[in-house]
Parts: structure tokens; C-alpha cells; sequence
């Protein structure tokens, strides 16, 4: 009885008797100001539209004397001068439960996939802290991503933090749509910021397929929607994914892309008058994108391995998104444009990627091959146009004649089909085979055993 019960005890329950009210006195594009109600920044208000008896929702972006500044989650037509806006007392909130997965969100966290509703257990800020740093486990363990270059060369640990950094068209989403694939986490949370409406059903369809969709929840807020969709949308997967890593889960959160994030903030920045700092992105979007970034990793109950794509302009690894993108994150996969043009993907730039805790998770006889086959692949780069034009005369240096020798076996190493599955064991064997090292049991045992292991 209680169970049948609960959910319209606790709606009564968050019932506030009390509204404060105002009226919409201007609207210019995206911004909308009232005077009143009474209200805190990112309170939810709701704004009636006269004609048609229904409310959109909005939120309070900013505060000037007695006039309110909003910005709606939805379309603003219908709104006129003199519309009641009604503040709600509450910032957004999400409601969690198991009922998510499986199921697609909006920026608000309500259902998007025409499935019903969905009944909570609880809810969540979209907007909270990150975990207390010392109240965060060290990350020992490494997680399978089923991509041979990144589980051998940029091996990741179970809660570490990754950036995935290319121009447009390199194969970003196509990467994250291979680790979401291949990887066996207990659930992935799946954030579309921002992109095109029709790769939310590819990405269902083709990346997660009906046996991945039960383990997932997507959160999608579409190229057509407003600045501030795109905002809580990455609030509201950061919550999910918080949600199931206090259960005690290991969370994969796939996250597309922190580059429209930034630019959702730098339009709702501009609309409220505040000055542009760098490339037109105002100081608020340098404070905000840690805060976001450090709530994903290890807690004392779960963690959240997180990997976020980073759309980087012109091809400029050091523009002011993915500088700051880089410093927070432990580790970063760089997709280089000449790569993929040459149809060697996944385009990944060995030389120019890093994983702070390769050295961590890796075994010492790993580490012993990893070494050696960078130092190789450094070696064929530094000479690459002197062996190409046919300047370099075999002899000349041990170390270019053994990268040359070694050089197409390692560039088949790391070429990978999309379809092609790449179990960790089969990679670290061949990884150990392209200088004559062999992988013992116990490091390709333990590989195979911690963290996220391939389907």
C-alpha cells in the first residue's frame, strides 16, 4: 500500500502553498525579463502563454534590481507583454531510479522516447559539487575500451577522465560510438549535446543496439534547441551518471560534446551583457567547465569513467576550449585530420595523446613494450620526410632502421574497423609481438579481469 502510495505522497509533499508571481515586461530573442517573481539565479520558473492556456518552462539566468532575466528551455512564442511568470522555489532537479535505463531523456530529464512516464526514487541537483577530493579512491585499475591504440598505447584506468579532440568529420563520434560499443560497464550515460537530431537514433540503433540500450540511459538535447538545453542537458546526464555511481556501479559516461557546452554558456553570457574574454567565450566559461569536468571519477561508493569529445576549431589543439579542457582531464586522444585523410582510422595521433595513468594500470613488462614502441613510432615521425624523399641511408642510425623495419606492422596494429572487436588479451599479445616481447599470463589476466571487459 505504501508502494502504491508514495509517489503522490511525495508529490504533495514538494507542494509549495506559496507561489511568488511577475510579469513578463520584454522579450529580445532568447532573453526574457519580468518584473518579479521573487527568485534566486537558475530557479525554474514557468511563463503562461495566454492565448493557448499552456506554460513554458524557464530559468533564471540573472537578476537586476526588481527585474528578472530568463531564458526558456523551449520555443518562446506566444509569450506578450505582461505573461505571468511563476517561480517554482526550486532549482532543476532529476528524477533517478532504475526506470532510466533504457530509456531516452530530454534536457529536462522527463522522457523523450514516447515510452511513458517515468517514476522516480528520488532526485538529484542537476547542478551539484564535485566529490570531496579526499573522499576520492586512487585509480588502480584499468578498464577495456575494446580499441586496440588506446587499451595498448593509452591505456586507461577504471574513473579516469578523457578528452577525445579532433576538427569536425576526424571520427569523434565514431570513437565514442566504439567504446560504447565494446565496453562491458554496468551502465553507460550517454550525453548528446548539441548534435544533429538524427544521430540520436543512429547512436541507439547502430552503436548500442537493443541488448546495449538496456544498460544505458541517453540524454539528448538537439542542435535546434535552445543555448540553455544545452546547458542542463549536461547537467542533467553529469546527475544521472552520479546517481548509479552512488549505488555502487561502475558508470561509462560518453559525453558529446563539452565544445557546445561551452558555446551554450558563452550565448547565454553574451544575452545577459557579460563581457567576452577569450575568442568571444566570457570568464563564466572557464569557471564553469571544471566544475562540471570534476564530477565525473571516483567517489568512496562507484566510479565514472568519463570520455568527452572536444570539437576543436580550425584544427587548433591549443584554442581556449581545449587548452582548458586538457589541463582538467586526465588524459587526452588527439585525432589527427591527416590520418583519417589517408583512411587510416581510428585517426589517433599516438605522439600527440597521453594518459596520465598508463603507468598505473599497466604491468611492468607492458610498460617495458609500451616504451619501446613509442620510441619507435617517435623515431619514424622525426625522420618521416627524410625516409619518404629516399634521404635516409639504411645504417645511418639503429634506432630509425629498427622504426622503419617496425613501421607498417604498428601501423596495422593500430588500424581498427569500426565492427572489428579487439579483445584485450588478442591486443596486448600482438602489442608484445611487434618488438619480440612476450605479455606473461598474470598481466594479461589481470587485463582481462579488472575493470570494463568487451561484450
Amino acid at each position: 500500500m505504501d508502494n502504491l502510495f508514495s509517489k503522490y505522497l511525495n508529490r504533495v509533499e514538494e507542494t509549495d502553498t506559496i507561489r511568488f508571481t511577475g510579469e513578463v515586461i520584454r522579450v529580445n530573442g532568447m532573453l526574457i525579463e519580468s518584473r518579479g517573481p521573487q527568485s534566486v539565479v537558475g530557479e525554474v520558473c514557468s511563463i503562461e502563454i495566454p492565448y493557448s492556456k499552456e506554460s513554458v518552462l524557464a530559468e533564471v539566468i540573472g537578476l537586476d534590481g526588481t527585474t528578472v532575466k530568463l531564458m526558456a528551455y523551449g520555443e518562446t512564442k506566444g509569450i506578450e507583454i505582461g505573461s505571468r511568470v511563476t517561480a517554482s522555489g526550486e532549482v532543476l532537479k532529476v528524477g533517478v531510479g532504475k526506470e532510466l535505463l533504457g530509456r531516452v531523456l530530454d534536457a529536462t530529464g522527463h522522457a523523450y522516447d514516447r515510452k511513458g512516464e517515468i517514476i522516480p526514487e528520488t532526485y538529484y541537483p542537476a547542478v551539484a559539487s564535485p566529490p570531496d577530493p579526499l573522499d576520492r579512491k586512487p585509480i588502480k585499475e584499468r578498464i577495456v575500451t575494446g580499441i586496440r591504440a588506446v587499451d595498448s598505447l593509452l591505456a586507461a584506468g577504471k574513473g579516469q577522465r578523457f578528452a577525445i579532440m579532433a576538427g569536425s568529420g576526424v571520427g569523434k563520434s565514431t570513437l565514442l560510438g566504439m567504446i560504447a560499443r565494446n565496453t562491458n560497464a554496468d551502465v553507460n550515460v550517454i550525453a548528446l549535446i548539441g548534435e544533429r537530431g538524427r544521430e540520436v537514433l543512429d547512436f541507439i540503433n547502430h552503436d548500442l543496439g537493443p541488448e546495449g540500450l538496456k544498460r544505458s540511459v541517453i540524454i539528448a538535447a538537439t542542435s535546434d534547441q535552445s543555448p540553455l538545453c544545452w546547458l542542463r542537458g549536461a547537467y542533467v546526464a553529469t546527475a544521472v551518471a552520479e546517481y548509479f555511481r552512488d549505488q555502487g556501479k561502475d558508470v561509462m559516461l560518453m559525453f558529446d560534446s563539452v565544445t557546445r557546452f561551452a558555446r551554450a554558456q558563452r550565448d547565454i553570457g553574451n544575452t545577459i551583457g557579460e563581457p567576452p574574454a577569450q575568442r568571444g567565450y566570457p570568464p563564466s566559461v572557464f569557471g564553469l567547465l571544471p566544475k562540471l569536468l570534476e564530477r565525473a571519477g571516483t567517489s568512496l561508493k562507484g566510479t565514472i569513467t568519463a570520455f568527452y569529445t572536444v570539437l576543436v576549431d580550425g584544427d587548433d589543439m591549443n584554442e581556449p576550449i581545449a587548452d582548458t579542457v586538457r589541463a582538467t582531464l586526465d588524459g587526452h586522444i588527439v585525432l589527427n585530420r591527416k590520418l583519417a585523410d589517408s583512411f587510416h582510422f581510428p585517426a589517433i595521433d599516438i605522439l600527440a595523446s597521453i594518459s596520465r595513468l598508463s603507468s598505473v594500470v599497466m604491468g611492468p613488462v607492458t610498460k617495458e613494450v609500451y616504451a619501446k614502441i613509442r620510441r619507435l613510432i617517435a623515431s619514424y615521425a622525426q625522420n618521416e620526410d627524410m625516409i619518404t624523399v629516399g634521404a635516409y641511408k639504411r645504417g645511418s642510425s639503429p634506432d630509425v632502421d629498427a622504426a622503419i623495419d617496425a613501421h607498417q606492422a604498428i601501423e596495422e596494429f593500430l588500424m581498427q574497423k569500426v565492427e572489428e572487436p579487439a579483445p584485450v588479451r588478442e591486443t596486448l599479445q600482438k602489442f608484445g609481438a611487434l618488438v619480440g616481447i612476450e605479455i606473461p599470463e598474470e598481466e594479461l589476466a589481470a587485463a582481462e579481469s579488472s575493470g570494463f571487459s568487451q561484450r
